[in-house]
């Protein structure tokens, strides 16, 4: 694993306050109840240091979505609110990278490395990881600033969402991204 550039930016992936409705959590719930505190720390770190934030918002053109503009769930939550000057690009997929203009605003900066933290692991983040990854950035996925909910396989089985999650992780270590912690991260930016 390289070292992280100072310019690594932090992408944060849907973290608004729809990810709360009880639908997300009918088939079991969610997992890393510690997410939204890890995603602050990263948020404070970036900040004090200068580095560069970018918020990702789901902007669903679904109807009945919990993530639709103009509902009480499209705001972002508590620990993640942008503050005045962090970029903010919407999506309407689940890659940040697709129909965004995100991969020119990366490299009009020239950054070539993200960390990336945010739900669902297994659907948006996973989706923009991979994205990212095929587009030659170095990404590293905070594992315990992200979570996911419990899910039933194709044969009915019920997952977990540690299950679903770790899956999930596992598709995209040293493929798409490097899969790290919180601390790591951190000791790599307090050094």
């Amino acid at each position: 694993m390289e070292t992280l550039p100072h310019n690594a930016a932090l992408l944060i992936v849907d973290l608004q306050k729809a990810i709360d409705d009880p639908r997300w959590s009918r088939i079991g719930p969610r997992n890393n109840p510690q997410a939204e505190a890890n995603v602050a720390t990263l948020l404070a770190v970036w900040r004090r240091d200068g580095r560069p934030i970018v918020h990702i918002r789901h902007d669903s053109v679904e109807p009945d979505s919990t993530y639709r503009p103009g509902g009480p769930g499209h705001a972002f939550k508590a620990e993640a609110v942008p503050l005045p000057g962090e970029m903010v690009i919407g999506k309407r997929v689940n890659s940040a990278f697709i129909g965004t203009d995100l991969d020119e605003w990366l490299h009009n900066r020239g950054i070539g490395a993200l960390v990336v933290a945010g739900v669902i692991t297994n659907n948006s983040v996973e989706a923009t990881v991979r994205t990212a990854g095929n587009l030659g950035y170095d990404v590293r996925l905070v594992a315990d600033a992200c979570f996911t909910f419990a899910r039933l396989d194709r044969s009915g089985r019920l997952r977990t969402a540690d299950e679903v999650h770790d899956l999930s992780l596992a598709n995209m270590d040293g493929e798409y991204a490097t899969v790290v912690e919180t601390a790591e991260v951190l000791g790599e930016v307090l050094r």
